[in-house]
């Protein structure tokens, strides 16, 4: 007899489009606990800069995968499932929430991945390399996984193009996924996006993100580092550094990550299970049902 699978809410999206939000309300109405999807809030003290939600912001839902590693250190994919399941396993009802769709889809069985051990002469090689040309070569290997990744991401180009060199194109669904998911996404419209992506930027500058890098670099993470964790942190260590004015860091950051977003829409739109909500009352309809059944 087929063992009963654990029922999972996965709450998916572009940055800024309201997820943390709506997985602390749907934990809070069904009793459950979040777990974080997101591949650089797993870092501790990348608070202010990653969008981090606050303890007040929690409202007493307990979170797991939030800061559970030194920024100095890698996190892979591999790391985030392994612990992801391990937290599964003891919560009654798991909200997966957050926007890296890779993590997502590897933790909730939409996606295999071999376990490809690295390369320490193909890696070496492909480091001389710039950020451009990595881009062009995996766009070349695997178009699929290029048009989801960070094109100035050099750490994640380098892993892409070694797994791609080791097995082909990035792999494909799961025959058996693990859990029974309800998948719920968030997309508001480009217009609305725009303007949430620009807003919370600017209340990140001012609640002080470049002091945060600043502070982070102080106690030992290089700034060579700090670009490779992208995005913010990226932008942030060419502040620092005097390579960019302040206008320029956060016109040159909003988009960027207004293009990120582009991303993350593509990435989630290939997945057809994804329920698109228009808010929290749907949503919480929609949980209720899949929970029920």
């Amino acid at each position: 007899m087929q063992s009963v699978k654990k029922k999972v809410i996965a709450v998916v999206g572009p940055t800024a489009s309201g997820k943390s939000s709506l997985g602390i309300y749907l934990a809070r109405k069904l009793h459950g606990e979040v777990i974080s999807a997101d591949s650089r809030q797993v870092y501790k003290g990348l608070d202010i800069g990653t969008g981090k939600v606050t303890k007040k912001e929690m409202a007493g839902v307990r979170h797991h995968l939030l800061d559970v590693v030194s920024p100095k250190k890698q996190f892979t994919v591999d790391d985030f499932v392994k612990r992801a399941e391990r937290s599964i396993s003891g919560i009654a009802r798991p909200l997966v929430v957050g926007g890296t769709g890779l993590y997502a889809d590897m933790l909730l069985g939409r996606m295999s991945y071999p376990n490809v051990p690295p390369n320490p002469a193909l890696r070496a090689a492909l480091e001389k390399k710039s950020a451009a040309r990595l881009f062009a070569q995996l766009q070349k290997l695997d178009p699929r996984r290029a048009a989801a990744i960070e094109p100035e991401h050099k750490r994640r180009l380098i892993r892409a193009i070694e797994i791609a060199k080791a097995v082909g194109k990035s792999p494909e669904t799961a025959p058996e996924p693990k859990y029974d998911v309800l998948w719920l996404g968030l997309s508001p419209s480009p217009e609305k996006l725009q303007k949430n992506i620009r807003t919370r930027l600017k209340a990140r500058i001012k609640a002080g993100m470049a002091a945060e890098a600043k502070q982070l670099h102080a106690k030992g993470l290089s700034y060579k580092r700090m670009g490779e964790l992208g995005l913010e942190y990226r932008s942030l260590a060419a502040l620092l550094q005097y390579q960019v004015t302040a206008q320029e860091f956060e016109a040159g950051l909003e988009r960027a990550i207004q293009q990120y977003s582009k991303r993350q829409i593509r990435w989630f739109k290939r997945n057809k299970d994804i329920r698109w909500v228009s808010g929290k009352t749907e949503a919480l309809r929609l949980a209720k049902a899949f929970l029920s059944r």
